[in-house]
């Protein structure tokens, strides 16, 4: 496919002058796009993916790049038609031609699997090898940028190099590396370019951080700028969690036809909530869920899957998941070899003394069965006021509670060599300021204010 096209509107004059940009046409081959220095008013900046292995000489990709009426992707052939009138677009083969000047290079060479599913690096090398060699020859400060989806640690640990070996320089000296992931759908690629929430840019150093700021000037929504890695990881993360949207949505259809239920009613009714269902709610790294719901609902339309003899692997293994995460936590507290614990919130939530399927009791109860002392706060649970079910759950499931509940906040710190943070309550944010050198506070909730551990270490349950 003759394939992706970005482009927006541009606000000011100035720097970049030229964009070289890497595509996957051969091997060597290399895609020109000239922008803003003397030239008209630019209503769109030309980024340009080709994926023709067919393409090998020059005249082959500028006939490609002629024929736009083949090009099945909505609004890009009007777009390469006009660059090309223009004059702002043009291809080669020889990387000379290509690189001299140009401000920054943009390599868009794929990154397919290997059989086991591993990540296929070898093309983005070689492509990268080509510009480290040209760099070394232009004596110009030049910013390469990867467009390319790779795994965090590809640009730093393995192109990085690559590109210092043939440039004769160090990235951020000679030259600079970013990573800049497209989040464009086929089909809609312009307009998802064009009106993007977001641009996010991997920035290695802050001059190639400012080149990228410069070429996307008034495009491509929020200049976000991060860490490499931090960019990298992104873009398998916001793939990753459409394809679970897709792969959940696909069990729910499935167990509502069983059920006689309208799938396509529900699911419409479903996102209807931006509070919770759609939105940032549940959706940054913590601790386990728990309570009285989440646990118990999820285990019900699981059994009744099981009931219609349905195989819903997305839904059947939420419960898994939740447990390798509690398992995660025992683990990383037991690490510290220290057998005095210290725990600090046990209701699943801060502000309620709900402790029905609290995860943060079943790591208590595996570290007292393995003999480890362990005193217990929370600021909402008094023995004397906890009634109902909720002490029926107390009495049955964690009858070693009352011994160790303390009121005292700072006893239960200072009798302590780990500290285990169980919910975000607002007592336990700066829980550093109680604490000595030599100790560990392990937060599973982020609920701590890191700044505060000025004494002993910090340790995060996933992050």
């Amino acid at each position: 496919m003759f394939g992706k096209w970005l482009s927006g509107k541009t606000t000011s004059g100035g720097t970049p002058r030229k964009i070289s940009g890497r595509a996957d046409l051969g091997p060597s081959a290399h895609v020109d796009a000239f922008a803003r220095d003397n030239l008209p008013p630019a209503d769109q900046w030309p980024h340009l993916f080709l994926d023709r292995p067919e393409f090998q000489y020059p005249d082959h990709i500028n006939a490609a790049v002629e024929f736009t009426d083949r090009i099945v992707e909505k609004g890009l052939g009007e777009l390469i038609s006009a660059a090309r009138a223009n004059g702002r677009l043009s291809a080669t083969t020889e990387i000379a031609k290509a690189m001299p000047g140009a401000d920054v290079v943009l390599v868009c060479v794929g990154t397919p699997s290997r059989e086991d599913g591993s990540l296929n690096l070898d093309h983005v090398k070689r492509a990268c090898a080509e510009v480290g060699s040209a760099i070394a020859s232009t004596g110009k400060f030049t910013t390469v940028v990867m467009r390319s989806t790779m795994l965090p640690g590809s640009v730093l640990d393995e192109l990085a190099p690559v590109i210092e070996q043939a440039a004769g320089g160090k990235a951020g000296e000679k030259f600079g590396v970013a990573y800049n992931p497209e989040f464009l759908r086929e089909g809609t690629a312009v307009d998802d370019f064009n009106n993007a929430e977001y641009t996010v840019i991997g920035a290695g150093c802050e001059r190639a951080g400012d080149s990228l700021k410069a070429l996307y000037d008034g495009v491509g929504g929020e200049l976000m700028v991060t860490s490499i890695p931090i960019a990298e990881m992104l873009k398998y993360v916001n793939n990753s969690f459409h394809a679970l949207k897709v792969a959940f949505a696909n069990e729910v259809g499935r167990i509502c036809k069983r059920e006689n239920v309208d799938s396509h009613a529900v699911m419409k009714l479903m996102v209807r909530d931006t509070k919770l269902n759609l939105s940032p709610y549940y959706l940054s790294p913590g601790f386990a869920f728990g309570g009285s719901c989440l646990p118990k609902d999820v285990r019900a339309i699981v059994s009744r899957s099981r009931q219609h003899n349905l195989e819903l692997p997305v839904l059947q293994n939420i419960i898994r998941s939740n447990d390798v995460h509690v398992e995660d936590a025992i683990h990383l507290i037991e690490r510290f070899k220290q057998r005095k614990v210290g725990f600090l919130g046990l209701s699943f939530k801060a502000g309620t003394d709900d402790l029905r399927e609290s995860p943060i009791l079943r790591v208590i109860g595996t570290l007292v069965g393995k003999g480890y002392a362990v005193l217990l706060h929370d600021p909402n649970i008094d023995m004397e006021r906890v009634l109902g079910a909720n002490r029926r759950f107390v009495e049955d499931e964690v009858p070693y509670l009352p011994e160790r509940l303390r009121a005292d906040l700072r006893e239960v710190v200072e009798s302590s060599d780990v500290i285990v943070v169980g919910n975000r309550a607002p007592i336990y944010r700066e829980i550093g300021n109680l604490m000595r050198e030599g100790q560990v506070v392990v937060d599973l909730v982020d609920g701590v204010k890191r700044e505060s551990v000025t004494r002993g270490e910090y340790h995060g349950l996933a992050w």
